[in-house]
């Protein structure tokens, strides 16, 4: 057994693939990680690339697929909660298959978790193509005005399995995470200072998420009427020809995404091009948010071959649920 390891900390990974094209360098991160803590991927891609996948991780990890007993329309959930039900240690990592931690993330993770039930670090991305500054943008004015919604968390496993886990029939998963373990009354750990990196996706990828990430503010509506607002006021600016007050609202945006960056010494992860897309993807968010409400009134947005119709439960029915005002429906 590598000295290393960590006994006491687990490594949760949901995955689906379509295509192997990073399988190697997948691969050879398990290898990396599997140094310093049992890791268990759940594979819910189709027969040829789960058993391909077998082959490669046999001995490496514990390879299995998502319990069938589940059967949520978010596909991640059932991997999550397939894992926590495997995991041993009492503190586990979840984590999207584009996550990076290094020992480092690992230890800081670890010790987070010594005093709280979930931790939300800060993800970062390397590389860094154009697309993933654009992204970077969104993740600056969320961490202006709060935190991040990053693709890992850290979590103890006897709080999850306690709570009945969470609902896997949403789009937003991780803020029902959240919300589920505050309503359940355990303390969730903002960690903006301990960076993750994550790889980025293809530029078609990138594209495609557009409209289901602003489907995500539906659960969130104050935040969603904000940027429905966004459209309506370009549109009246410029149709008035209010140049100077489109350059004022664009230069107060970058100020703000430049005070995220500068966090926690985010500086040191995030360059400062990222901050001058923040004007561009407020303007993409208000065009894509109309779009996000349409699809709200027509079924719902499409998601892995389904359609999913919510979004997060409010903070208030998680709370009721967690009282016993209503039939919880234990998940785990």
């Amino acid at each position: 057994m590598d000295l290393d390891l960590d006994l006491d900390l687990e490594y949760v990974l949901p995955l689906r693939w379509d295509d192997d094209a990073g399988l190697d360098e997948l691969t050879a991160y398990l290898r990396t990680l599997s140094r310093h803590a049992r890791v268990v991927v759940v594979d819910g891609s189709p027969a040829a690339l789960f058993d391909r996948h077998a082959r490669r991780w046999r001995g490496l990890v514990d390879h299995v697929r998502p319990d069938a007993g589940l059967g949520y329309a978010n596909g991640k959930v059932s991997g999550v909660t397939t894992g926590l039900r495997l995991a041993r240690a009492g503190h586990v990592v979840i984590a999207d298959d584009d996550v990076r931690y290094d020992p480092a993330g690992l230890a800081g993770m670890r010790r987070l978790l010594g005093g709280a039930d979930l931790v939300r670090p800060q993800n970062y991305f390397s590389p860094l193509p154009w697309h993933a500054r654009w992204d970077t943008a969104r993740t600056l004015l969320n961490r202006a005005f709060g935190a991040d919604y990053p693709g890992t968390f850290g979590i103890r496993r006897d709080f999850f399995l306690g709570m009945g886990g969470y609902d896997g029939n949403v789009l937003f998963e991780n803020l029902e995470l959240i919300r589920t373990v505050r309503a359940r009354g355990g303390r969730v750990v903002s960690a903006p200072g301990l960076y993750v990196r994550r790889l980025p996706c293809r530029a078609g990828r990138f594209w495609s998420q557009r409209v289901r990430q602003a489907y995500d503010d539906l659960a969130q509506p104050l935040r969603m009427a904000a940027f429905l607002a966004v459209l309506p006021a370009v549109a009246t600016a410029l149709a008035r020809r209010r140049h100077a007050t489109l350059a004022v609202a664009a230069a107060v945006t970058v100020a703000v995404a430049e005070l995220g960056r500068r966090r926690c010494g985010g500086h040191r992860v995030f360059p400062g091009t990222s901050s001058m897309f923040a004007p561009v993807w407020v303007v993409e968010r208000g065009v894509c948010s109309w779009l996000a409400l349409a699809a709200a009134l027509t079924g719902g947005v499409p998601y892995a071959g389904r359609r999913l119709r919510r979004s997060a439960n409010s903070v208030r029915r998680l709370r009721l649920l967690a009282g016993g005002g209503a039939e919880t429906g234990r998940l785990v």
